[in-house]
């Protein structure tokens, strides 16, 4: 007779890890108005809500981005762009929040019914802070790149620079690397021609 002792193990270890998940993400939706809550690589994250110059620099960027590319206007459009979306690169598992994502509108049609957004977006941007830097660096991007995230934009509104990454060969290589005086034109947004240090002007 065989010993079930593998199976019961490995049983009882699916069980705990999922029960673990399930516990990280219930203490996620119970954190206080105020805080951002990420789940990533088994840890729960927490983060204050964005100083002003940074909400200055994703509201700026949105307002480049999403008239020609959500909008079509005086673009190519197709695109959804969402401010801080709840991403479940893996439901209830893998959480994040980037402080931008987009999706080509054929991968995402119509938007969620729910709170969770399920498909892996074309495109992020993680605006970089001095608490986030490091985590935005070393945990979300080697992340967003094992789950297929095709485009990647570090924005950096302390040194006023933009540094764009595409996904090759499992891992992001960059493409751009901009300061406040040069004009955007990176993909996935090659065509909207801004100059990045309008973007705190």
């Amino acid at each position: 007779m065989m010993d079930p002792t593998p199976h019961s193990s490995t049983g009882n270890r699916r069980m705990a890890r999922a029960a673990r998940e399930q516990t990280l993400y219930a203490a996620l939706e119970a954190l206080p108005e105020g805080l951002t809550g990420e789940i990533l690589d088994g840890q729960l994250h927490t983060e204050p809500r964005p100083r002003p110059r940074h909400s200055a620099a994703a509201s700026g960027l949105c307002a480049e981005l999403i008239g020609p590319y959500s909008r079509g206007r005086g673009g190519p459009g197709g695109w959804r762009i969402l401010i801080e979306p709840e991403l479940h690169l893996v439901r209830d598992t893998e959480v994040t929040v980037p402080d931008l994502a987009g999706w080509r509108r054929e991968r995402m049609p119509e938007l969620p019914e729910d709170h969770r957004c399920g498909i892996v977006p074309d495109w992020v941007c993680e605006i970089l802070s001095p608490s986030t830097r490091s985590k935005d660096r070393e945990i979300k991007m080697p992340l967003y790149a094992r789950h297929g995230v095709r485009y990647a934009w570090l924005l950096d509104p302390e040194a006023e620079t933009l540094a764009a990454f595409r996904l090759e060969a499992g891992g992001f290589s960059p493409i751009g690397n901009l300061g406040a005086a040069d004009i955007v034109t990176v993909e996935p947004f090659a065509e909207a021609a801004f100059r990045l240090g309008g973007l705190w002007a």
